[in-house]
């Protein structure tokens, strides 16, 4: 994350939080059940399996649809070359209306893993993820190792970006959350939007 230069950054931190608004608003209306956040799935998918095996279905299902929006991310980024964050975000934009579109419908919320898969794939370098964009645990932990480093009067880099991606996270769940209770299809055209504003900086960026 560090390593990556202002424009990259800011457009990473709004990426994350576009998945935190997704991800909470979806978790509000699937009953606990997350959209982006796989290892909340799977332990949700482990419990049910114990307490209410029919219901493992769910968390299965979205599990299996984030695997396939991450699998069609890294090949419509591979196509696209240089233009690759172009057109994964131009993806997750047209899955994000879809899933406006659809609102309510199994396959809205098909459209909606599929997006959070897929944004994962908006930063590559030779065909592999460089940044995980739904998740944040890994900032967490280079956050918790940089301040270890600093305790023992080392040279820390890069705490405050990883922070900083956890944080925007968390600010768009809360955004995600109040759209998500009060107002749930809005709330789906404002991520839809949020994706395509974030297109447009990608094609300023790649410009660049």
């Amino acid at each position: 994350m560090h390593r990556l230069d202002r424009s990259r950054r800011s457009l990473a931190i709004a990426l994350s939080a576009l998945a935190g608004f997704v991800d909470a608003s979806g978790f509000v209306a699937n009953g606990g059940y997350f959209i982006s956040f796989m290892s909340g799935n799977s332990t949700r998918m482990a419990v049910d399996l114990v307490t209410a095996p029919y219901r493992a279905l769910v968390p299965a299902g979205l599990i299996l649809g984030f695997v396939l929006g991450v699998a069609l991310g890294t090949a419509v980024a591979a196509r696209a070359g240089l233009w690759r964050k172009v057109a994964v975000l131009g993806m997750v934009c047209a899955l994000l209306t879809l899933g406006a579109l659809g609102h309510g419908t199994v396959v809205a919320q098909g459209a909606l893993v599929l997006a959070m898969g897929a944004l994962n794939a908006t930063f590559q370098r030779e065909g592999e993820g460089t940044l995980a964009l739904t998740y944040v645990t890994g900032a967490l932990v280079k956050a918790g190792q940089a301040l270890g480093m600093a305790a023992q009067g080392q040279r820390v880099t890069g705490a405050g970006a990883s922070l900083a991606l956890w944080l925007g996270l968390v600010l768009g769940g809360i955004g995600g959350a109040a759209m998500g209770l009060h107002y749930p299809a809005a709330g789906l055209w404002l991520g839809a939007a949020w994706a395509l504003a974030a297109m447009i900086a990608a094609i300023r960026i790649t410009r660049q």
